[in-house]
C-alpha cells in the first residue's frame, strides 16, 4: 500500500473539476465542485448530529436512501441551512446536474459549506453547471478541492494505492476543514472515490467504523457544524472480486481507507482556523479503547492546553486537569506525560507528579509546528489517537466577523 498522487481523481473512472460560479465575492477563489463517476457507484454517508442540519444534507439522506450516487456537488461561501426554501435550492441544485450529466437526480449528492443563515440564489450555481460539466477531467481533483475551501488555507487531498486479487485499487479523498469542527460525526466535508468492488453493506460498514477512530477524534473549536458529511463513492471499476463479508479483503480495504482517513484528519486538524501547530494526542497503555478515547478527546479539546501550545509553554498541568474531568475511569497516580516534537522528547510528569525539566528544551520542541503529546495511562494496552490545532488570536479575528 502506498500513498500517491491524484486525490479523488486516482481512483478509476472518477473526474472532477472546480470553478467560481459567484456566490463569493472573490473571483480568484473556486467555489462550486463536481465529482463524477462513469459507471453508478454505490454510495455511503455519515452526517452530523448537530439537531440544525443543512438542507442539502437532508436531501442527501434521501438521495442515498437505495445506496447509490454517479456525481457529488458542493458549493462554498453558503452553507444553505436555516432557508425557508433550502431544500428546494439543493433539490433544484441536484436537478440541474443531473440533467447536464444525464443522469438521475437521486444519483446527485448535495453539499454546501459556508455561512449559515443566508439565502442562497440557485441562479449562480446553475448558470455556472454546464461549464463545470464541462471543466470535468482526471486531473481536476486540486479544483475540486479548492472549490470547498472556505477559511482553509490549504488543499486537502490524499489517495492510496493497493491491490485485491491482484487488481490494482484506489482510494481517494478531499476535504474541507478549517472551523466549527468537533468530534461529533460528522466533522466536515469529505468526499471520498474508490474504484474497489464493494457491496452497500460493507462499504457503510467500513465508512461508519473508520470515523470512530479518525474523524470523530478530531477538535478544532468545540463547535459541531450543521452541514459536515463524509461520503464515498465506490464504483468496481477495479474489477476486484466483490467484497460482501468480512475477511482479508475487507480488512485491506479497512486499512486503506483508514490510511486516507487519518491523512486528511491531519491535513484538516493542522489547518484549523487561525492555527499554527498540529496537535497529536497519543494515548497509550489504556485498561480499554473506551478510555484511551476518551482521554484524547478531552485533552485536545482543552482551550487551555490549546492556548498554552500556541505560546510553547510546557504547562503539562493543563494536560493532567483535561484528563481529570474527561469522566475516564483511570488511576491518576499512573500517568506519565511527555512532549514530542521533530526537536525531541521530553518527559514532564511521572506517576501523576511532575519531574524537573529543562524549560529550555520543552520550549524548543513546543515551537515546532507538530507537537505529540503523548499520555501512558500504564494501566493495559489499549490506545487512542487525536488530533487538534493551538488556538491563537487569528482564531477570534477570523471567527469576530467571519459573516461580515
Amino acid at each position: 500500500m502506498k500513498l500517491i498522487e491524484g486525490g479523488i481523481c486516482a481512483s478509476k473512472g472518477f473526474k472532477a473539476a472546480g470553478v467560481h460560479c459567484g456566490i463569493r465575492k472573490n473571483k480568484t477563489k473556486k467555489d462550486l465542485s463536481l465529482i463524477y463517476s462513469q459507471k453508478r457507484a454505490r454510495a455511503a454517508a455519515v452526517y452530523t448530529k448537530n439537531l440544525v442540519k443543512g438542507a442539502p444534507l437532508r436531501v442527501t439522506q434521501k438521495h442515498l436512501s437505495d445506496g447509490y450516487a454517479q456525481a457529488v456537488i458542493c458549493n462554498s461561501g453558503n452553507a444553505n441551512t436555516c432557508n425557508a426554501n433550502g431544500i428546494e435550492i439543493a433539490e433544484t441544485m441536484s436537478k440541474v446536474c443531473a440533467d447536464e450529466l444525464g443522469l438521475d437526480p437521486n444519483d446527485i449528492v448535495v453539499a454546501s459549506t459556508g455561512v449559515i443563515g443566508l439565502p442562497l440564489d440557485i441562479e449562480p450555481i446553475a448558470n455556472a453547471i454546464p461549464t463545470l460539466s464541462k471543466a470535468l477531467s482526471e486531473d481536476g481533483c486540486s479544483d475540486a478541492a479548492e472549490g470547498i475551501m472556505t477559511t482553509d488555507t490549504i488543499q486537502k487531498e490524499v489517495a492510496v494505492e493497493f491491490e485485491l486479487n491482484g487488481k490494482t485499487c484506489h482510494i481517494g479523498g478531499i476535504a474541507k476543514g478549517s472551523g466549527m469542527i468537533h468530534p461529533n460525526m460528522a466533522t466536515m466535508l469529505v468526499f471520498m472515490t474508490s474504484d474497489v468492488n464493494i457491496s452497500n453493506v460493507m462499504l457503510q460498514k467500513a465508512l461508519s467504523g473508520d470515523i470512530q477512530n479518525t474523524f470523530n477524534m478530531i477538535s478544532i473549536d468545540g463547535d459541531t457544524s450543521t452541514n459536515d458529511m463524509v461520503v464515498i463513492l465506490a464504483n468496481g471499476m477495479a474489477e476486484n472480486d466483490e467484497i460482501t463479508e468480512d475477511g482479508e479483503d475487507f480488512k485491506i480495504f479497512m486499512k486503506a481507507l483508514n490510511t486516507v482517513s487519518v491523512q486528511l484528519c491531519r491535513l484538516i486538524a493542522g489547518d484549523g482556523e487561525g492555527a499554527t501547530k498540529l496537535l497529536e494526542c497519543k494515548v497509550e497503555n489504556a485498561s480499554d479503547e473506551n478510555v484511551a478515547k476518551t482521554v484524547a478527546k478531552s485533552v485536545i479539546c482543552s482551550s487551555l492546553l490549546k492556548a498554552a501550545m500556541f505560546g510553547a509553554d510546557a504547562n503539562w498541568g493543563r494536560v493532567l486537569c483535561a484528563i481529570g474531568y474527561s469522566g475516564a475511569d483511570l488511576d491518576i497516580d499512573k500517568i506519565d506525560l511527555s512532549f514530542k516534537s521533530s526537536k525531541g522528547e521530553i518527559a514532564v510528569c511521572k506517576n501523576g507528579a511532575g519531574v524537573d525539566f529543562s524549560e529550555e528544551k520543552a520550549k524548543e520542541i513546543l515551537l515546532e509546528n507538530e507537537i505529540e503529546i503523548v499520555v501512558n495511562l500504564n494501566s493495559g494496552a489499549a490506545s487512542s489517537t487525536a488530533w487538534g490545532c493551538d488556538l491563537t488570536y487569528d482564531y477570534v479575528r477570523i471567527n469576530g466577523d467571519y459573516r461580515t
